[in-house]
C-alpha cells in the first residue's frame, strides 16, 4: 500500500527507478502512457525491432518528441529523456538501466532475455508469458541464482490471479479454484486467422480500419492464450490443472461459489486447488448472466474444519456470494487494465525486489494440438495460426506423452501426418536440437522431471 509514496520519495531525491522496454506494442505503448506521468520513474531506453513503432507509441500516448531523442542510454540518464534503439541486448547491457520490461510475446527472444539480464544483473519483468508457459520455471531459478528479480507483469491475468491468491492464503483460506473470464465455444479451437473477425463481430470495415492482429486475436479465441496464462499462473500457484486442461464451464459471477468447487460436492472441479477458465457464453451460444469476460477469480473456503461453521456465518454476515451449503465463497476483480497497471510491477521490483508473481514450480504445460488434419511435411505455424491450438496439461502428463510445447511449434515441419484434436510430439516434428530456446526449453525437462512427476491432485 506504499508503493506510491516510495516512488515520491526516489522521485524527491532524484533517483527515479531506471526503466528499459522491449516491444513497443499494445502492452507497451498502454505502460508508456502511463509511465510518462508516474513518479519515480524514467525510461531510459526502449528497444524495438522497428524503431519507428517505437516513436509513433510513444507520439499516440502523448509523449512529446524532445522526450525521446537520446542518443545513448547515457544521454538519456544525464539528460532525463529516452533512447530509442532496436538493440535489445544493448537495452539490457545497459548500466544505466536497473530494471528491463519484455513485452514482446516471442518466447525465443524472451529465453534470450532473460539470460541476458542474468548475466547483467538487471530485474526483468515479463509481459512475455509465451516464454514463461514455455520454460518459466528454470528462467525463474536462473534469476534467483543470479541475484536479480523475475517478475510476471500485473495488469496481465496470471499477476492479478496470482495476487488474489496470495489475498486468501495469508488471509487462511483454503484456494479451491483461480482463473479468468474469456469467450469460449468448443468450435473456437478450430479458429483460424481466417475465420476469427466473425466470432469478435468485427466487420470487414472494422478491421481495415483498425490495427488488428488476426493471429494474435485467434490467439486468444481458440483457446490459446487461455491456456498459456493458466500454465503461468499454476507454476505461480502451485496449483493444478485438471488432467484433461481446462473445460471452459460456462458461469457468471454469482455461480462462481457453487460451479467453481468440486465435482464431488456439486461443482464442476476435478480436484481442489485448480486452475480453470470460465466461459462468458452458455453452449448454446446465448450469453452468460453478469459474466467475467473481462475478469479474474478466485474460490475459496475454510480452511480448518473444525471453525467452519462460524466462518460461514461470518460469510453470511457480511455479505459473501456462497454455494447452497455456504462452505464455498469468491471474490472476483471484472476487469483488468493491462499495460495501463504495469507499474505496479515495475514499482514492487524496484523499490521493494518482490515479484509480482514467479514461476516457483512445473505444474502446468501448454502442448500444441492438432486443429485439424495436418500432413507429414507440413509446417505448423504456431500460437493462433492455422495448424495447431495450445492446450492446457499438466506438467507430468506432458513429460510422460513427449508433447511438443506450444512455444516451439512454430516454423517446424511434421514427419507424419496428425489427425485433428490430436497432441503433436517432440517425436512428430522434425527439430533443430541445437536451436538455443529448444535446448533451454528440453534442459527444463530434465532439470524439473522429478518436480513435475510428483503425485498430486490432478494425477
Amino acid at each position: 500500500m506504499n508503493l506510491h509514496r516510495l516512488l515520491l520519495e526516489r522521485a524527491a531525491g532524484g533517483k527515479p527507478l531506471r526503466v528499459g522496454l522491449i516491444g513497443a506494442g499494445k502492452f507497451g505503448a498502454m505502460y508508456l502512457a502511463q509511465a510518462k506521468h508516474t513518479p519515480g520513474i524514467h525510461i531510459v531506453g526502449i528497444a524495438d525491432l522497428s524503431p519507428d513503432r517505437a516513436r509513433s507509441s510513444l507520439a499516440r500516448t502523448g509523449w512529446p518528441e524532445e522526450r525521446y531523442s537520446a542518443r545513448s542510454a547515457a544521454d538519456a540518464l544525464k539528460n532525463g529523456n529516452t533512447w530509442i534503439t532496436e538493440d535489445a541486448p544493448a537495452l539490457i547491457a545497459a548500466p544505466q538501466i536497473e530494471i528491463v520490461i519484455d513485452a514482446t510475446g516471442n518466447p525465443a527472444a524472451g529465453i534470450r532475455h532473460v539470460l541476458a539480464a542474468c548475466a547483467h544483473g538487471t530485474h526483468i519483468v515479463m509481459v512475455n508469458v509465451e516464454a514463461d508457459a514455455l520454460a518459466g520455471p528454470l528462467l525463474a531459478q536462473r534469476a534467483r541464482d543470479a541475484g536479480i528479480v523475475y517478475s510476471l507483469a500485473y495488469g496481465d491475468q496470471p499477476a492479478l490471479i496470482c495476487e488474489m491468491v496470495d489475498w486468501c492464503r495469508a488471509a487462511g483460506f483454503e484456494v479451491v479454484a483461480a482463473g479468468k473470464g474469456t469467450k469460449y465455444l468448443p468450435e473456437y479451437h478450430a479458429s483460424t486467422p481466417d475465420t476469427v473477425w466473425p466470432y469478435y463481430g468485427f466487420s470487414p470495415e472494422m478491421v481495415a480500419a483498425g490495427d488488428f492482429n488476426a493471429q494474435m486475436f485467434n490467439s486468444f479465441l481458440d483457446g490459446t492464450k487461455s491456456a498459456i496464462e493458466m500454465a503461468a499462473v499454476a507454476n505461480a500457484t502451485r496449483l493444478a490443472p485438471a488432467p484433461d486442461g481446462l473445460a471452459f464451464p460456462p458461469c457468471g459471477v454469482d455461480d462462481l461459489p457453487r460451479v467453481l468447487r468440486p465435482r464431488s460436492e456439486g461443482g464442476c472441479l476435478h480436484h481442489a486447488g485448480q486452475v480453470e477458465v470460465i466461459s462468458s457464453m452458455e453452449r448454446d451460444g446465448r450469453p452468460v448472466f453478469r459474466d467475467l469476460r473481462w475478469g479474474v477469480y478466485v474460490t475459496f473456503r475454510a480452511g480448518d474444519a473444525r471453525g467452519e461453521d462460524y466462518v460461514r456465518r461470518c460469510f453470511t454476515e457480511y455479505g459473501f456470494s456462497t454455494d447452497g451449503s455456504g462452505r464455498y465463497a469468491a471474490m472476483y476483480k471484472p476487469y483488468h487494465a493491462i499495460g495501463l497497471e504495469l507499474g505496479i510491477s515495475v514499482a514492487s521490483v524496484g523499490l521493494r525486489n518482490e515479484p509480482t508473481g514467479q514461476p516457483v514450480t512445473w505444474s502446468g504445460d501448454v502442448v500444441a494440438t492438432a486443429k485439424r488434419r495436418l500432413a507429414a511435411g507440413e509446417a505448423l505455424d504456431g500460437e493462433g495460426g492455422y495448424t495447431v491450438y495450445g492446450k492446457l496439461m499438466p506438467a507430468a502428463a506432458s513429460l510422460r506423452c513427449g508433447g511438443l510445447p506450444l512455444g516451439l511449434a512454430h516454423g517446424v515441419k511434421l514427419k507424419r501426418e496428425i489427425a485433428a484434436g490430436t497432441t503433436v510430439r517432440w517425436d512428430d516434428v522434425a527439430f533443430d536440437a541445437d536451436d538455443d530456446a529448444v535446448r533451454f526449453r528440453r534442459e527444463m525437462e530434465v532439470v524439473f522431471a522429478d518436480v513435475a512427476n510428483q503425485p498430486d491432485a490432478a494425477d
